[in-house]
């Protein structure tokens, strides 16, 4: 069945509920790659409830994984993570649970060469009502240009400077990283088995949108924020190409006041993987 645009943007689903425990943060830190050298005593607190455990503010986007879009017509096999923005009302604790209300936000038709853009807008509300993070998502279905959608051209994307970066983090993944990645939900075999990435377009299977956008929080966290998880409100950005575990991931940043500017390159490979950065930090 093909995507239909009519239904599509119609498409709301409220009151799903989310829950999670120091065993989701935990492994979650680690899918990311914390916690490698135990001599780090910053990162310990993200990887050891012992130390006083704090959870990454990237954690809230894994918990924005709506079923929204769950056999919504689209070629799910060809579909990729184009883009992310993370809005942070309150940090995360780490026990606990949300209550997602999620909607279709906007569908761009790219043309029948380049496929569909579809964004989801989530807001994930805690107990008492109140908006913890909203979360707007933008996914490429491949597969389905030409579909009938919206043919503007979108929202401008950040610009960075025009100068060398002012810092960089260059964070190494592991061979299995997605492997180990994968244990915190995304079960896409496109991450794990080397048949489903061919079929995809790939040689070999693909690391994780969101492990590369939960290392580039770290990388923002270590260089310039201490880790203090507090003082990060907002994280913007788009997926540019794939990043392969193994890739040495290098997050170059400028900084003006409280926004920073970023963008991820995959080092061995020099391709920028995850571009248009900005992260809003507490004034």
């Amino acid at each position: 069945m093909p995507l239909d645009p009519k239904q599509l943007l119609s498409g709301r689903l409220r009151g799903e509920s989310v829950s999670w425990d120091e065993r989701d943060v935990l492994l979650y830190a680690l899918g990311i790659g914390m916690g490698r050298d135990p001599r780090l005593r910053a990162e310990l607190a993200f990887v050891y409830e012992g130390a006083g455990l704090k959870v990454l503010p990237s954690f809230a986007s894994l918990l924005a994984s709506t079923r929204l879009l769950d056999d919504c017509g689209w070629d799910d096999s060809q579909v990729l993570h184009a883009g992310e923005r993370l809005l942070i009302h309150r940090p995360l604790s780490d026990v606990g649970g949300v209550t997602l209300d999620s909607r279709v936000a906007s569908l761009r038709d790219l043309g029948a060469e380049r496929g569909a853009l579809i964004q989801v807008d989530t807001d994930a509300r805690g107990a008492r009502g109140d908006t913890l993070f909203t979360v707007q998502r933008t996914m490429l279905a491949r597969a389905d240009g030409g579909c009938g959608g919206s043919t503007d051209s979108g929202p401008a994307p950040h610009p960075l400077p025009d100068r060398r970066p002012d810092l960089a983090c260059a964070l190494e993944t592991r061979p299995d990283q997605a492997l180990l990645y994968r244990l915190s939900g995304d079960r896409n075999p496109l991450h794990a088995d080397p048949r489903a990435a061919r079929a995809a377009g790939f040689d070999r299977p693909l690391l994780h949108g969101l492990c590369t956008w939960g290392i580039a929080c770290r990388g923002i966290l270590a260089t310039i924020c201490e880790y203090d998880v507090t003082l990060m409100r907002s994280m913007d950005g788009r997926f540019s190409a794939p990043a392969y575990p193994g890739d040495t991931l290098v997050t170059e940043m400028w900084q003006q006041a409280n926004v920073v500017s970023f963008r991820v390159r995959a080092a061995e490979r020099d391709v920028v993987v995850l571009n248009h950065g900005r992260c809003e930090l507490a004034t």
